[in-house]
């Protein structure tokens, strides 16, 4: 048989140098077995066509052949729509195009025959199909199989012949060419213990299934594959560190710790910080290295649960380290614990890019011979020059805005890495942190402090504009500051731009009496700070901004923040710009403005921000409308979520299987070395993460 992994696409009858440069450039299909692992988007069951008589109103999508007796344009502006009357002598049924009517009317002709695909739907009493696939009836072969297979392609590849129909044709010639059966990447207890299909057949199944079930169990066996060996990688990550690397002992809870829980802290610790303190202070006492993800939402206390862990560090002779992704948020969280600290005798610096000459060299010098206990930082901490004595905690805030290959520069400060906390505030739903974080213990703080009300947020159009500046003097009376944020997208920059200078000035316009502070981000950093300094002191009571205030500006006395523009930002983004409000003890308000005109999506979206202000339930449905590759900071986190079959939105019950056999399959191999029948997974872990974009950065 031959080799199918080195079997060049562009030998494939009817694929040839120009299709399969095509597909290499447009889609990354080199080989006949990438071809095979193409997988469809859909199938449709093309065995049958139905008359028009035969139609309800609850149906799935349906075939129809007949011809289009005539169009006609009904309604007015916005509600106008295409309508196909079309016939195939049992009744008719009308097609509709609320979008792209233009090029239905010029492609699809009176009184020629079609066969017709869609989901029918009853309107004014009448049979309707919106937006439906069309295709000459003398290019359908009603498929034998039963189910059609679909697949994505993209503008070049239809120009270059290579439609979906034509992907379909060379899979048929790829499978017709295999003789044996294709070899298997699963052990053989897996596939008995986890009762999958063999590969051979889910191949087959997958793009030409011969009835749902089939197509069922091959989806299940290749997305179990999938979401497997991304587990087994990460697993193997975790269980190497934890072989290879001893974590310091914190044995001892000593007189920092107490004296700041006696005497400093603010107010009374959360059931829930109180959980998140205990499982961190059984990591850092267990003789292996702590690595934990902390998450919580904006303002449930997490900077207080990373001082205190930083002061176990202390108590047990070895210095703490905090990062963070950018200045102001280092700046911020070094005025935090200073004050927090108040009292006691704990030397704590803070090192930016901006910090030079003489007193850089001596906080450099003050961590190399220990008198310096904390150091707060941003990238400058990673630098090659800061030796710490004895560095035995590092915690990092915001993690996604920092790469793998950061986190572990850190490791290398030592002999031994410490023990590492990574602090995030966008919640990150169960699936995506398996697989983003899999390689992490995972604490969640899911509690308010006590006195902080839930933030009320409510939705406007931007007709009511009058009113909700009369709610915004009202509560400046009272002595609170106002966010007002506008939209700054790549995209469409220079009209942002120009929206928030529009916006700025109306604002100027509507509260003359107000000092009114501006900050984007095409702006010069010092500008940028000095403008939230004045919002941070209460010399300006109004603050026009783009999102650059998402992260870090804790404004206890800002209880209003405005969102212009909303439908245009995801779900995370609007939970995280809310947070920014809702600090101090007042009750907070976050108004939602859009226009009128809303997709369902959108619609959706605000619904959930007025329904909820849990993180979790938010990070949920945002993954659900947006997928994972979309969500703030796993691009940037160098994680390859470009998963081909699995959806972390959808497969959460499968993704927890994988990571069960993947465990087991650790567990054997350290029980018992070179476990045999394992070989098999490790080989094909070898190879998916030379081929696969990003493997290794997983975890």
């Amino acid at each position: 048989m031959f080799d199918l992994s080195t079997y060049d696409l562009k030998y494939l009858p009817g694929v040839g140098p120009q299709r399969a440069a095509l597909f290499d450039k447009e889609l990354g299909i080199h080989s006949v077995v990438d071809l095979l692992h193409y997988y469809p988007y859909k199938h449709i069951d093309r065995s049958r066509i139905y008359a028009i008589n035969e139609i309800t109103g609850n149906m799935p999508y349906i075939q129809l052949k007949g011809r289009i007796l005539s169009f006609e344009s009904v309604g007015v502006g916005r509600q106008m729509r295409l309508v196909a009357h079309f016939s195939d002598d049992t009744g008719v049924v009308d097609l509709v195009w609320f979008a792209g009517a233009k090029y239905a009317q010029q492609n699809y002709k009176v009184q020629q025959e079609y066969i017709v695909f869609g989901k029918p739907s009853i309107f004014n009493g009448r049979y309707n199909i919106a937006h439906p696939e069309i295709e000459k009836a003398d290019d359908v072969t009603l498929s034998n199989r039963g189910l059609q297979p679909f697949y994505i392609t993209t503008d070049k590849m239809k120009k270059g012949s290579l439609n979906s129909h034509a992907i379909e044709k060379l899979v048929s010639k790829a499978l017709s060419l295999i003789k044996d059966p294709i070899p298997e990447t699963l052990t053989e207890g897996i596939i008995r213990s986890e009762h999958l299909m063999s590969l051979n057949d889910a191949l087959q199944n997958i793009h030409f299934p011969q009835n749902t079930y089939k197509l069922r169990d091959a989806q299940y066996r290749l997305k179990f594959e999938e979401l497997f060996y991304v587990q087994l990688n990460i697993l193997r990550y975790a269980s190497d560190r934890q072989q290879h690397f001893r974590g310091y002992i914190f044995r001892r809870v000593g007189n920092y710790f107490n004296t700041f829980y006696r005497q400093n802290l603010p107010f009374e610790l959360t059931g829930a910080q109180k959980r998140v303190l205990r499982e961190i202070r059984q990591d850092v006492g267990s003789g292996k290295q702590m690595n934990r993800l902390l998450q919580g939402d904006v303002g449930s206390g997490k900077t207080l649960v990373a001082l205190m862990s930083m002061l176990l560090a202390l108590d047990n002779e070895y210095q703490a380290c905090m990062m963070a992704p950018t200045e102001i948020l280092a700046n911020q969280h070094f005025e935090t614990l200073k004050e927090l600290l108040i009292g006691m005798d704990v030397h704590i610096e803070l090192l930016t890019g901006s910090i030079k000459g003489k007193r850089r060299e001596q906080i450099l010098q003050g961590l190399q011979n220990g008198s310096v206990h904390i150091l707060i930082g941003t990238h400058a901490v990673i630098e090659d020059n800061v030796v710490f004595r004895q560095l035995g905690l590092v915690i990092i805030d915001e993690q996604h805005r920092f790469g793998v290959a950061q986190r572990a520069r850190l490791w290398k400060k030592n002999i031994q890495p410490p023990h590492v906390l990574v602090m995030t505030a966008t919640p990150i739903p169960r699936t995506l942190a398996m697989t983003l974080y899999g390689d992490l213990d995972v604490s969640i703080i899911d509690e308010l402090p006590p006195g902080r009300k839930p933030i009320a947020t409510f939705h406007q159009y931007d007709t009511n504009i009058v009113a909700l500046f009369q709610t915004i003097r009202q509560q400046i009376k009272e002595g609170r500051q106002i966010y007002f944020v506008f939209p700054l997208i790549k995209e469409s920059e220079k009209i942002d731009l120009k929206n928030l200078e529009e916006g700025y000035e109306h604002i100027c316009k509507e509260f003359p009496e107000y000092s009114i502070c501006k900050v984007h981000g095409k702006m010069k950093q010092q500008e940028k700070d000095a403008e939230m300094q004045r919002f941070v002191n209460g010399d300006a009571q109004i603050m026009v901004a783009t999102t650059v205030i998402e992260v870090g500006v804790n404004v206890p006395n800002a209880s209003v923040m405005v969102i212009e523009n909303a439908e245009r930002f995801g779900l995370s983004q609007l939970h995280q710009l809310r947070g920014r409000v809702g600090r101090g003890a007042d009750q907070s308000y976050c108004i939602l403005v859009t226009s009128f005109k809303l997709s369902e999506d959108t619609r959706r979206r605000i619904d959930i921000m007025v329904r909820t202000n849990d993180g979790f339930e938010i990070a949920e449905a945002d993954l659900k409308l947006r997928g994972p590759g979309d969500l703030e900071g796993t691009q940037q986190s160098g994680v390859a979520l470009d998963l081909k079959i699995a959806n972390l939105a959808q497969d959460g019950q499968v993704l927890q299987r994988a990571r069960d056999a993947a465990q087991r399959v650790i567990d054997q191999d350290k029980t018992e070395i070179n476990h045999t029948e394992n070989a098999l997974l490790w080989n094909r872990l070898k190879s998916l993460r030379k081929t696969n974009v990003n493997w290794a950065s997983i975890s």
